[in-house]
């Protein structure tokens, strides 16, 4: 029989990548770890994994309803699954950028919603949205992604000072590129083909996506991290972590003037 003080942790998208990470981390440090995503049957050690469609509006709450019926509590959600799709903006179908966010932004706040009155009427918990750099800057042909992304940025941002008197800790991790499944399950625009006024730069962008990423570290430190935020009692709103190449945009695009800051960027990215 599990402790009934032992803390409760809802990870999304735990079978690979930054979920899996997180989960198996928290679940070494002590955690009930609940590992919650569309298939089950990849399990992961020490994970109890419960069937969540982010997409399904009934499948959010059930899966919420089962986890709370059999802890009595959820302290910490992660909200880590997403995907990804990759094409000029003029490229991307209004369906493509409708699924974009029906995953990245409407299935956070799918989550978010259904956990909420459970904390508070605890009076404590802590939900982390899992962002991404692209949620500060907009890079070529990661339009509707950084869109999704930017969303869920102001979303926490406004679900921080709504929730901080129910004692709810809502924070953005903000990681850069690591080595995950990702890359394997982002999608193409349709309109990224041969007949695209943007396709001789979208495949030399594409190109050196796919060498940051296999040059990229796998993401123990998002999980450290994740552990460091729900061990604070006041942490902060966000956390960048990643490469410092890549990490070094927050600071800059605060400081350097517009222009500029777009003249260096095009610069390093080579367009």
């Amino acid at each position: 029989m599990a402790d009934a003080k032992q803390r409760v942790v809802v990870v999304t998208g735990a079978s690979s990548g930054i979920g899996k990470a997180c989960a198996e981390h928290l679940a070494l440090r002590g955690w009930r770890v609940f590992g919650a995503q569309r298939r089950t049957d990849s399990a992961v050690h020490g994970i109890e994994m419960v069937r969540l469609d982010v997409t399904d509006e009934d499948s959010v709450r059930n899966a919420v309803a089962t986890i709370h019926q059999r802890t009595g509590r959820i302290d910490a959600l992660v909200n880590n699954a997403g995907n990804s799709v990759m094409g000029a903006v003029e490229d991307t179908s209004i369906d493509e950028a409708k699924a974009q966010f029906e995953t990245n932004f409407f299935g956070v706040l799918r989550l978010c919603r259904a956990v909420l009155p459970i904390m508070r009427a605890q009076a404590n918990g802590y939900i982390i949205n899992i962002g991404s750099l692209a949620g500060i800057q907009g890079l070529p042909f990661h339009g509707l992604y950084a869109a999704s992304k930017f969303a869920l940025e102001g979303m926490s941002e406004s679900l921080r000072l709504e929730t901080r008197r129910f004692g709810i800790k809502v924070v953005v991790v903000e990681p850069g590129d690591f080595d995950t499944a990702l890359p394997m399950t982002r999608r193409t625009a349709a309109g990224a083909g041969a007949a695209s006024a943007y396709r001789d730069r979208f495949e030399r962008s594409k190109a050196q996506q796919e060498k940051d990423e296999v040059e990229a570290p796998t993401p123990e430190s998002i999980a450290r991290l994740v552990e460091r935020i729900l061990e604070s009692r006041d942490p902060a709103m966000r956390y960048s972590v990643g490469m410092i190449s890549q990490r070094i945009v927050v600071p800059f695009k605060r400081l350097l003037p517009q222009r500029l800051y777009e003249a260096v960027l095009i610069r390093v990215l080579g367009l």
